[in-house]
């Protein structure tokens, strides 16, 4: 649509603007939960910055983005390939927190079931040795990011990856998300300090393993 946009005529144009323009702006999705129901695993002034002030910013954000990507589309290429950084990284800092508060619960923690832990032993050998990957690749994080639980549709198995920023995994690897750790210094910082590994830890208290196994079972259909 976007080649159409750039190559073809005001008559292709139009229709892109058009659906651009009646678009619904993004908003901050609700928590389903108290900022403090994850104590003491993640306390509560932690969730209430991370979710009022930092994902509400890549929303802010992500949807002045998109009104200048919409005035570029009616310019040239180069317009709307100077606003791509910024989508990229509003848009994906707020695709994975949406993600990533659902895959957080206080009634978490623990082992999935089922088809699941079926898939989990299948690609990792065990539970435990998954936590250990995923809790590796999230440590080695350099900088600011995520690890990552995938689901790789075109070869059918479960797959562990580490993102950079907010680099959204699906976007940029092609891999279904399924569960996202938050390992920017904002998701842990005043709580644990700079000791990440305390924090990733924690953290398997609340998964919330249900979310997560609803994700695996519609990615499968």
């Amino acid at each position: 649509m976007l080649s159409r946009a750039v190559c073809g005529t005001s008559r292709q144009l139009a229709p892109v603007l058009g659906y651009l323009g009646s678009r619904q702006k993004h908003s901050l999705p609700d928590l389903p939960y108290d900022y403090g129901a994850l104590e003491p695993h993640i306390n509560a002034q932690i969730m209430q910055l991370h979710h009022s002030k930092h994902h509400a910013a890549y929303v802010n954000n992500l949807n002045v983005t998109e009104e200048k990507y919409q005035e570029a589309l009616a310019k040239d290429v180069t317009a709307q390939i100077a606003l791509q950084p910024a989508l990229k990284f509003n848009g994906g800092g707020h695709i994975n927190h949406s993600i990533f508060w659902t895959n957080l619960s206080p009634n978490g923690g623990g082992e999935p079931k089922g088809e699941l832990l079926e898939a989990i032993k299948r690609d990792f050998g065990s539970f435990d040795k998954f936590k250990e990957k995923l809790t590796a690749a999230s440590v080695g994080v350099q900088g600011s990011g995520w690890g990552w639980l995938g689901f790789n549709k075109e070869r059918g198995h479960l797959q562990i990856a580490a993102c950079p920023n907010q680099d959204p995994l699906q976007g940029t690897t092609g891999l279904i998300p399924l569960l996202g750790i938050d390992v920017w210094e904002h998701a842990y910082y005043l709580q644990y300090k700079n000791v990440r590994p305390d924090y990733l830890k924690a953290i398997w208290n609340v998964i919330n393993w249900e979310n997560v196994t609803e994700r695996y079972m519609a990615c499968k259909k």
